[in-house]
């Protein structure tokens, strides 16, 4: 039976390792990308690394009622089959329509395994447990997002199409899934099942779908901006960015395999460490580019970013209880995507407030500061979240 359980975890958190990889994958070959094909403007080309988001948000939406008719093994493989199709599809594809065609699909794709990733947690294990595995869920998110961004970026320097092959790693999951996750429905398909609306859902959890999006779009100011901003610094090579950048995922994935220690220790302070990370962390790259602060802020942001994932998942999968797979985890899928495309479209604009390179940290500092008023107007009357 242990040992039952055990396959069981390890092909869970196999789809943990994928979700990141639907845009991170391919954005350390976005430049020789962006040379191939040079009869397209910029934006068209940043489609192929930002339109998978779009299409995780819209399926998230769906898994509901797709949970209500389709069994979770069924669904998985579907999912990880369509992954891997529409991933490595792209390598044959030299035709930019086609292309985004197939990375939307890849969102697709996303949009089913992601919620899978965490609602399953909850579906199979007890909230005791928790803690641990989403904990465990986010370490292997980071851990595929370092595992991705090397391996892409190696695989970019042989041609600017062998990035696509990345989304082979897709088959060892496909494997895992396939011998050991049950074939359950997830979701009765009852009037009860169906009274769990969207918008009775983002009623009942908004604290906890709206802190993702918070996360996400004060997280994704670091990767969108950092190594622009770093550069001002003479004493820091691409490789000292890049390594810089690769500590902030790792100091995350230490974070998650220890988060139930975490959570455990500071109990009800636990919901503030993601928003106090993200504020001492902007506040530090506000300073200016010297390697203290840039160290300081690499530090805490992936310590907020570390804490803040599984922190969030943790509590609303205990709140959602056994069926938080069908009805809260979609949303916060839904809802982590959308705080990823909607970072730069927040944080450009506004930046122009203020004056100096640092400006987008700024902009993170004041929205560390909502999210840190966000978390005590909408939990601090319930000490366990």
């Amino acid at each position: 039976m242990k040992k039952a359980t055990q396959k069981l975890t390890v092909a869970i958190l196999s789809m943990s390792l994928l979700t990141v990889m639907a845009g991170a994958a391919v954005a350390p070959a976005l430049g020789v990308i962006r040379q191939h094909f040079a009869a397209y403007n910029s934006l068209t080309v940043q489609f192929i690394v930002s339109l998978p988001a779009l299409f995780i948000i819209l399926t998230n939406l769906l898994f509901p009622f797709l949970c209500r008719r389709i069994k979770s093994r069924t669904m998985a493989i579907c999912g990880l089959l369509l992954y891997v199709i529409s991933g490595v599809g792209a390598y044959w594809i030299d035709n930019m329509a086609l292309l985004l065609i197939f990375r939307a699909l890849l969102g697709v794709s996303v949009g089913i395994i992601m919620p899978l990733s965490t609602g399953l947690l909850a579906y199979y294990f007890p909230p005791e447990r928790q803690a641990q595995l989403m904990g465990l869920a986010a370490a292997m998110n980071q851990m595929g997002g370092i595992v991705a961004t090397l391996l892409a970026g190696f695989l970019a320097s042989i041609s600017w199409n062998s990035a696509f092959l990345v989304y082979l790693l897709g088959l060892i999951a496909l494997v895992l899934v396939a011998i050991s996750l049950p074939n359950d429905y997830l979701s009765a398909n009852s009037a009860k099942a169906k009274d769990n609306t969207i918008f009775h859902t983002l009623r009942q959890h908004h604290p906890y779908i709206g802190a993702m999006c918070l996360v996400m779009i004060s997280f994704f100011i670091f990767p969108t901006n950092f190594a622009i901003i770093a550069q001002s610094n003479p004493r820091l090579s691409t490789t000292g960015i890049t390594l810089l950048m690769v500590g902030l995922d790792v100091v995350a994935f230490v974070i998650g395999l220890t988060f139930s220690t975490i959570m455990s220790r500071w109990k009800n302070f636990t919901k503030y460490l993601a928003p106090l990370g993200f504020l001492i962390g902007y506040v530090a790259f506000s300073l200016g580019s010297e390697l203290c602060w840039l160290f300081v802020g690499c530090l805490f942001i992936g310590m907020a970013n570390g804490i803040g994932v599984p922190y969030i998942n943790t509590v609303a999968s205990i709140k959602g209880g056994r069926q938080a797979g069908t009805t809260v985890m979609p949303l916060i899928s839904a809802a982590l995507y959308a705080g990823q495309f909607l970072s730069p479209l927040i944080v450009n604009p506004c930046s122009q407030l203020f004056s100096g390179i640092t400006a987008p940290y700024q902009i993170g500092t004041l929205l560390a500061i909502i999210f840190l008023v966000q978390t005590y107007l909408t939990r601090h009357r319930h000490p366990t979240i």
